[in-house]
């Protein structure tokens, strides 16, 4: 097929939402309705009676959520899915953040109950920043939730995006009988209010139609009437080029648990989602049908299969054609690599794959010389963009319990923070180790998983600090002279590059002003601007 045919039939996409909204279980029926999977798990009172299957790390099992991004490939109305199940806590939002480099578009999940919460607005504003196109599945209608209009407008004003509503509920809670999808003029109710199983639709072009009484009752068909006409009236309809430039998002209603009103959803995004896209880089776009291969890292995860303790790296396939056991340059390392094991997923199981096109997601064996940003290329020499790490908000020492174990410890926690859940610091003298996270869950989970697949034990202790700031000065000596001067508060990244460890905001800004020959970085773009310049 040729190259052009293969980007029209990929769409990629990441699902994100506040903790609890159903972003797994949404994600699960997408995959049930794309044959990938015969059952989906159940996530109820924060434990997974049977395990998700985009939730594949035991102690995710534990918790009842994803800390984790998972990657799911399957086939739909004739397009190939790429699907990114991300994390939905805020303490593991940077992996979020880097897996929306890697995606066309996204679908957000918003609990009818709750409305906007505060990690909807942070994903958002990261949707925001790049344009991303963004549909919204407003779930859990089954629930005794909010008025929809009510949740239109919070929407668009905690959003700042305007939205158009292309199904509307009927009912809500005890009340709920399906939803009327405005876009096809399909009706769509449950078989039986008890098992909340969708029937088959029933079009109805024209809201006038007697058979909406009968089908719904006479109150609910003239509640529906009146709310159709009055979103029509206020939110017209769907503009696509302003969705596709990330200005509109359509809005969907339904129950992702009862599987209700969950097709409307796949149906459409098949239909008006975007291809892939082009990509920036330092040497400007790149364009998906370039036919030379590029891509880039954006993922890395250790252990994936725990009894091979495997170490994967996730590529997002930019351009041209990347096909297994074919050398491909890797920039940073300026040397040609090859695959002969690229794989697909479905979460935990891999499958090997020949090929791969644009907007596809695929595994490397990693032996531990990739890393998050990286770019592979047909021997062109550019960096791809936008895949920086942050400054962390928490940082801990990594305390030895086990010095019989330090190879494990030493090992484990290098691996584990390359995947970018933390971030390690290394101080001298004494070779300190000290680890940054955006949130105190993701010590909870290094933890766990140094204990439980590397056999090492640890605990952390609380340093004061308040901020880790990367340093980079056209004058050497100036640089120089400030390491010497704040030892105690200078650390090193895992690349060797110093880092400012700032106590306070008052004393970030007082060393600012005092040195303002001294650049300090609170993200690692510099990094790639640094090779690009090189």
């Amino acid at each position: 097929m040729p190259l052009k045919d293969e980007i029209a039939r990929r769409r990629t996409f990441a699902i994100i939402s506040h903790p609890d909204a159903g972003k797994t279980t949404l994600t699960e029926k997408f995959l049930l309705y794309g044959g990938a999977i015969q059952t989906a798990g159940a996530v109820k009172s924060n434990k997974i009676r049977k395990g998700a299957t985009s939730d594949f790390m035991e102690i995710e099992r534990q918790r009842g959520i994803s800390v984790s991004t998972s990657v799911m490939t399957f086939e739909y109305a004739h397009q190939l899915i790429n699907l990114l199940d991300t994390p939905g806590h805020k303490d593991f939002a940077e992996d979020t953040y880097r897996t929306l480099t890697a995606v066309d578009s996204v679908v957000l999940v918003v609990d009818c109950v709750k409305g906007v919460e505060e990690q909807t607005r942070r994903l958002m504003e990261v949707c925001r920043m790049r344009n991303t196109p963004v549909m919204v599945f407003i779930n859990k209608l089954d629930l005794e939730g909010r008025d929809p209009f009510d949740l239109l407008d919070e929407l668009e004003k905690e959003l700042s995006i305007k939205v158009t509503p292309l199904s509307w509920p009927i009912g809500i809670g005890a009340t709920f009988q399906g939803v009327y999808d405005l876009y096809d003029k399909d009706l769509r109710l449950f078989a039986e209010l008890k098992t909340k199983v969708e029937a088959s639709a029933v079009h109805i072009d024209d809201l006038k139609d007697p058979r909406l009484d009968a089908e719904i009752g006479g109150d609910a068909a003239a509640q529906l009437r009146h709310d159709v006409e009055l979103v029509d009236g206020v939110y017209g309809q769907l503009d696509l080029k302003a969705y596709l430039a990330g200005r509109t998002a359509p809005v969907f209603f339904g129950s992702a648990f009862n599987n209700f009103g969950v097709k409307e959803v796949l149906d459409t995004f098949v239909r008006i989602a975007p291809h892939p896209g082009p990509r920036p880089t330092d040497q400007g776009e790149v364009r998906p049908d370039d036919p030379k291969f590029s891509g880039f890292i954006f993922k890395i995860h250790a252990n994936l299969d725990p009894n091979h303790r495997d170490r994967i790296a996730f590529l997002r396939v930019c351009s041209g054609r990347f096909a297994r056991n074919t050398y491909y340059h890797h920039v940073r390392l300026d040397k040609d690599v090859r695959f002969s094991t690229p794989t697909t997923f479905l979460a935990a199981q891999k499958t090997i794959v020949d090929e791969a096109w644009p907007g596809d997601v695929i595994g490397l064996f990693d032996t531990g010389q990739f890393k998050i940003g990286d770019t592979f290329t047909e021997g062109a020499l550019f960096n791809f963009r936008g895949i920086p790490e942050f400054s962390p908000e928490l940082f801990r020492e990594l305390i030895n319990k086990d010095p019989m174990r330090s190879k494990q410890l030493e090992k484990g926690i290098r691996q584990l923070t390359d995947e970018g859940v933390a971030q390690l610091f290394t101080q001298q003298p004494g070779n300190k180790k000290i680890v940054g996270c955006v949130g105190d869950l993701q010590f909870d989970v290094i933890r766990y998983r140094l204990e439980h697949e590397y056999g090492a034990s640890c605990e952390f202790q609380t340093i004061p600090a308040h901020k880790a700031c990367w340093l980079t000065s056209t004058d050497p000596a100036a640089l120089d002279r400030f390491i010497r001067t704040k030892a105690l508060q200078i650390v090193q990244d895992k690349d060797g590059n110093p880092v400012f460890m700032a106590p306070s905001a008052y004393m970030l800004d007082l060393e600012r002003r005092g040195n303002p020959e001294i650049t300090f970085h609170t993200t690692s773009e510099f990094k790639t601007q640094a090779a690009a310049q090189a």
